[in-house]
């Protein structure tokens, strides 16, 4: 039989290919008729009058417009994209040919965004993409492609706003503590395309954007800061944040102009009735394929959440209160005092830590209906964070996956009818982008049997998570054969976690 291990890495990578640029576009996307063509996306016609023309802005663009110029052929006019610094060259490297464009391609590509931050490289690329927006007419077609990390390859402040007064800005707020969320608001503000901005530029052209998302809930006016879709904010929340950080009375010449002339009011809905935003790849579609191939390995399989965020630590807790709860459904334990006890305890920590759209209750019913015939598959994505007290290496994922394998052995040191000593368990968390923190990893495996071990072994397990070292502890320990290695993947849908769980 397989092990564990080679189970949770098969769903891992089941999930990746769903949600890789490639298949995801060759699933969603057609070209139909050759007399008055149509574009189908996702079943939804688009006829193709006269010229089809492509932008995009992300991480994982490259990838994508690779395939949507092989699906669209000689319909495709023209395609400008912007994409990380380096991104050619590293998956040149890798030997990811089909995430390149070909020798003669139609789309021109702009490199910019050093460390993520918007740059003039960055901004070329944005003006490129203003400019075709702005020159098309009814009879075009617009197809946009948008991935994470889409926000700072698109930087086009209005002007006479220059981009380093709005850097500077944003970093002022950063500083003073604003949340991602404020610093989004006032960017968009003070952005030609951000907003929806990119949308009202083509119009009256058709607009369709095919989005791979890296945020929970999948909200389309926060993904690349929602160039396609319709704002829900407006210069109010903007001058409202600037307010509460005490930043309205030293602004920049311009961006007091841009801030004064700019529109009350967010535009109108329907002022977008020419766009369609399609969601072609997230933290759902990959959770929901990794559910399909653990169905067809055997496993009793439950998807908890897309949206698991929070703390490591209390988000570790809540999985090693799930583990030992499910741990004492194959043991005759489970109707006791010990599972009341998890049951309140689970709820409790759901609570604090505010999953959207989680109701655990009724994830507890469908986790008792599963029967004990079978080994047990949980499932969840999400993103975590990590509040860094060290100077160690390592990531959100393998940080959590260290944290849930120290929890699970001291639930099982302490407790002598402890429910899971009846189980074998492997729980692993990982990144879809391939990459977690600094380290080559993507994530890692763990399991209490591998704690018990190192602890033998006299490694200082606390010690490598006070340090924030779990990828020096998972690198030492057993040749590194618990850390788990993509490489590039060149998607982005945040984290996912698996749970598998068996009867000994």
């Amino acid at each position: 039989t397989m092990s564990l291990r080679e189970h949770a890495l098969s769903l891992f990578r089941g999930a990746l290919g769903t949600v890789r640029p490639a298949p995801m576009l060759r699933r969603a996307l057609k070209l139909q008729g050759d007399g008055c063509p149509q574009l189908l996306v996702k079943g939804q016609a688009f006829p193709v009058k006269r010229d089809l023309y492509l932008v995009g802005f992300g991480k994982a663009v490259l990838g994508m417009a690779a395939a949507a110029e092989e699906i669209l052929g000689d319909h495709l006019t023209r395609g400008i994209i912007s994409v990380p610094l380096g991104i050619q060259e590293s998956l040149q490297r890798a030997g990811m040919q089909e995430m390149l464009l070909k020798p003669h391609s139609r789309i021109q590509v702009f490199e910019g965004a050093k460390n993520n931050l918007p740059d003039a490289e960055a901004l070329k690329g944005a003006v490129a993409i203003q400019e075709l927006a702005e020159g098309l007419t009814a009879d075009d077609l617009l197809l946009v492609l948008i991935s994470g990390g889409g926000s700072a390859l698109l930087p086009a402040p209005i002007p006479p706003i220059l981009l380093e007064e709005k850097e500077k800005l944003t970093k002022m707020l950063a500083s003073r503590g604003a949340a991602i969320q404020e610093l989004n608001i006032v960017r968009k503000t003070l952005s030609v395309l951000k907003g929806g901005g990119l949308a009202q530029l083509a119009h009256p052209a058709r607009v369709v954007s095919l989005i791979l998302s890296d945020v929970i809930g999948d909200p389309l006016d926060i993904i690349a800061s929602g160039p396609t879709a319709a704002s829900s904010h407006s210069v109010q929340d903007c001058l409202q944040i600037l307010t509460k950080y005490n930043l309205l009375h030293n602004l920049p010449k311009s961006v007091e102009m841009v801030l004064s002339s700019s529109p009350t009011k967010p535009t109108a809905p329907e002022n977008y009735s020419h766009v369609s935003n399609i969601i072609l790849g997230s933290n759902t579609v990959a959770l929901e394929e990794a559910r399909r191939q653990a169905e067809g390995l055997g496993y009793a399989a439950l998807v908890l959440s897309a949206a698991v965020r929070g703390e490591v630590g209390h988000v570790a807790t809540l999985y090693c209160q799930l583990i030992q709860l499910v741990c004492l459904g194959f043991t005759s334990l489970g109707a006791g005092s010990l599972g009341d006890q998890l049951r309140g305890n689970l709820l409790q920590l759901a609570a604090e830590l505010q999953i959207p759209a989680l109701d655990l209750d009724e994830f507890l019913q469908a986790l008792r209906g599963l029967g004990l015939d079978r080994p047990v598959c949980i499932l969840a994505g999400g993103e975590t964070t990590v509040q860094l007290q060290g100077t160690g290496k390592g990531g959100r994922n393998q940080e959590l996956a260290l944290r849930v394998g120290l929890g699970l052995h001291k639930a099982q040191a302490t407790g002598a009818s402890s429910p899971q000593g009846r189980c074998e368990i492997l729980f692993l968390s990982g990144g879809t982008d391939g990459q977690d923190g600094p380290t080559e990893a993507a994530g890692a495996f763990c399991s209490p049997g591998l704690v018990a071990e190192a602890l033998q072994e006299g490694l200082d397990v606390e010690a490598f998570l006070r340090n924030n070292d779990s990828y020096t502890f998972f690198s030492q320990f057993q040749g590194g054969h618990h850390l788990l290695v993509t490489g590039l993947t060149g998607t982005n849908v945040m984290d996912m976690q698996a749970i598998l769980i068996r009867a000994m």
